[in-house]
């Protein structure tokens, strides 16, 4: 199974947020990347959120977008809302939905299909199955408009090869954990062809 230090904070009564180490070391560099890419205005669907740590960040960095968190995962969505608290984003910043990639058509609400500007997905590709990804390409094609993007960051592999020693290292790791994990998408993701979508490593 994969250990990902779902560690709690203690505070006084009960926090129910969760952190990722991951967070700490890519939300800059993720946060540059999106800078160039996102809208200036609508809303931002992320798949797959987490901890919630990287909604609230860009949240805060991009105060015109409304970031939808989402996450299958109630023990997630609790830590979203959490975070959400946490920072003093309730009146800017939607309550999380629960959202699984795999199940077709996805249920979003007449608002926010009507608004979305761009699907965010980071670190999920590689520790899920392929019918994860296959989904969640042809329902961005199915949700975002022509010239919106879906974004994907992750440790892929391009041309055959990991883009850096620690991304060969964590693909090793994974595959030991599951066969099926991984960063060998890039190639069979470029067979669905989504409107655009931009992969970031």
């Amino acid at each position: 199974m994969l250990t990902n230090n779902k560690n709690k904070a203690s505070k006084e009564g009960v926090d129910e947020r969760l952190f990722y180490p991951a967070t700490q070391k890519n939300r800059e560099c993720i946060g540059e990347e999106l800078a160039k890419l996102l809208p200036k205005s609508g809303s931002v669907l992320e798949i797959a959120s987490g901890s919630g740590e990287h909604g609230v960040i860009f949240q805060k960095l991009f105060p015109s977008i409304n970031w939808q968190a989402s996450d299958p995962d109630s023990c997630c969505r609790e830590s979203i809302s959490a975070w959400i608290e946490h920072e003093g984003l309730q009146n800017r910043m939607a309550q999380p939905i629960d959202l699984n990639v795999r199940k077709r058509p996805w249920q979003l609400s007449l608002k926010l299909q009507s608004s979305i500007k761009a699907i965010v997905c980071i670190n999920m590709l590689h520790i899920s199955f392929w019918d994860c990804t296959k989904a969640l390409f042809e329902e961005a094609q199915n949700h975002l408009r022509k010239g919106h993007l879906l974004i994907i960051y992750g440790p892929f592999k391009k041309d055959g090869r990991h883009t850096s020693h620690s991304n060969r290292v964590f693909d090793c790791s994974l595959r030991k954990q599951n066969p099926y994990w991984g960063g060998s998408r890039f190639k069979r993701s470029n067979r669905i062809k989504p409107q655009k979508w931009i992969c970031k490593t």
